[in-house]
């Protein structure tokens, strides 16, 4: 019998891949993965005579299926999924599963596409004195979300939120972030990050919507607001400093200077 490693792909650029997952990817005797959300690309790595199945009209009883039969076999089964799994990567169910016929399996990260927007913003999402929570949510759709999690109560923070899966519904999100946030607060809407056909749009949280629905964009974007996207910020001689790397500031690896030694 053979493990399962669930392993994130990025959010799309192949460079992006890890060199775990690079390794695994190349080692696999079965390979199947989200095709629907996943660069291709990637499978340039896989060995020859891998088996490579698309699971995006897969259902969850023929993955299972599949993976279980193929690591019973002693074959290395990869399950590629985009980003990092761990963020609606939709792989407890399987994981529970796999439990069921006592097969191994292991997990490897990803570049989750929240980390690549904010990259593709050449963005800080953390800034002393504005915002030091970075809340990753999405809005109920046909996958519910608890009540206590709902958009305009999450918004109460004022936190830099990064708000996946949530595109064709942006006109209500947006309704339920100005119940805290203000109009003119910055937001930015990333189509595909790290994608050729990467797109970002930025404005205020008020005009977003529109921005975004003139150019056509409904799907496999982030929508990202909060006070940390201020362009002001960059040019301002009083932007937000860390204490990290300021002079007068001691810690494990440096003292301050002109602090006594003794």
């Amino acid at each position: 019998m053979s493990k399962v490693y669930f392993v994130g792909a990025g959010p799309g650029d192949p460079e992006l891949l890890t060199l775990r997952a690079r390794r695994l990817i190349s080692e696999a005797d079965t390979i199947l993965y989200a095709g629907s959300l996943v660069n291709p690309d990637i499978l340039k790595w896989a060995k020859e005579g891998a088996r490579i199945q698309d699971t995006a009209k897969m259902t969850l009883e023929e993955i299972i299926k599949a993976m279980v039969a193929d690591a019973l076999q002693g074959r290395q089964v990869v399950r590629i999924h985009s980003g990092d799994p761990s963020i609606y990567g939709a792989i407890f169910e399987q994981m529970v599963e796999l439990e069921k016929y006592r097969i191994s399996f292991d997990m490897v990260p990803g570049v989750s596409s929240w980390s690549a927007a904010a990259a593709a913003l050449r963005q800080e999402l953390t800034l002393p004195n504005i915002s030091q929570t970075v809340i990753l949510t999405r809005r109920g759709g046909r996958t519910p979300v608890p009540q206590k999690e709902r958009l305009s109560l999450l918004a109460s923070h004022n936190a830099t939120m990064v708000i996946f899966l949530s595109m064709g519904m942006i006109r209500e999100v947006v309704s339920e972030l100005m119940e805290h946030y203000r109009g003119d607060t910055p937001a930015a809407v990333v189509y595909r990050a790290s994608w050729p056909d990467q797109k970002i749009l930025r404005g205020k949280l008020s005009e977003i919507a529109g921005q975004t629905e003139r150019e056509g964009i409904k799907r496999q974007a982030l929508i990202i607001v909060g006070d940390v996207l201020d362009p002001i910020l960059r040019s301002m001689e009083s932007a937000p400093r860390s204490l990290l790397y300021d002079e007068d500031f001691s810690h494990g690896y440096r003292e301050a200077q002109g602090e006594d030694e003794n």
